[in-house]
């Protein structure tokens, strides 16, 4: 491995990190009981989010190209603009960042998961999952999300921002999504953002956890890569 690309997944590592940190760190906010933000509701969180990938971006797009997300990664491979060698390693250093990103939030939490009995409220600050459980239709949804988002990304390098202003509209695009199309499943739109933090979730001794939902896991994996390639293949098709 060249240092090049060491210094690149270093990035993904570390943005990842930082993303899920502040992610389901604004989620375990919400959700946990006795936490001062408590009850702060959807908004909170589709801002939180939207917020947590700005900062992911700016953390690590010294390093890498920040992609933080597999799907992201596999879009770009396909589109033609990121080499199909780095695309294994990239998505290993995600899912690792998010790994340790949600290790970090059990910590920094840790007397609140005693006070929360509702197991899966604390799954929920792990992983996402369907307020509706239909499969197809779960899936479905992660692939519009993420179709959306591969696609607006590959968009804006047809755009004239300045390089120091991509993250913001990055973010502003994670907290559009959230706000319009997450309701139903939680909006992963990520695998690594939803696979890493629920083998935490996994290993880890939380207090008062359940089931880590495995059966449906799936869904947040494969439906943001195929929403990704899709939106990837559509952005080839024009001139």
């Amino acid at each position: 491995m060249n240092d090049s690309l060491t210094l690149q997944l270093v990035g993904e590592f570390v943005g990842t990190l930082i993303l899920i940190l502040l992610g389901d760190g604004v989620v375990a906010a919400v959700t946990l009981k006795k936490s001062k933000a408590e009850g702060s509701g959807w908004i909170a969180i589709a801002l939180g989010w939207g917020l947590a990938v700005t900062l992911g971006v700016y953390c690590s797009a010294f390093l890498s190209p920040a992609h933080l997300n597999p799907a992201v990664t596999l879009g770009m491979a396909i589109a033609g603009v990121f080499p199909w060698s780095s695309v294994i390693p990239y998505m290993i250093a995600q899912t690792l960042g998010g790994i340790v990103g949600a290790i970090i939030v059990w910590l920094n939490y840790y007397p609140h998961w005693e006070e929360t009995e509702d197991s899966s409220a604390i799954l929920g600050v792990f992983a996402t999952g369907p307020a509706i459980r239909n499969y197809f239709f779960n899936f479905l949804s992660e692939f519009i999300g993420t179709f959306v988002l591969v696609f607006a990304l590959l968009a804006f390098t047809r755009g004239k921002f300045t390089e120091g202003l991509n993250p913001i509209v990055v973010g502003l695009l994670i907290t559009a999504i959230g706000f319009s199309l997450g309701g139903t499943t939680g909006y992963a739109i990520n695998p690594a953002r939803d696979l890493g933090p629920r083998i935490a979730h996994q290993i880890l001794p939380i207090a008062n956890k359940g089931d880590s939902d495995w059966a449906y896991s799936w869904v947040p994996i494969f439906g943001p890569l195929a929403g990704g390639a899709v939106g990837a293949f559509l952005y080839l098709l024009i001139p």
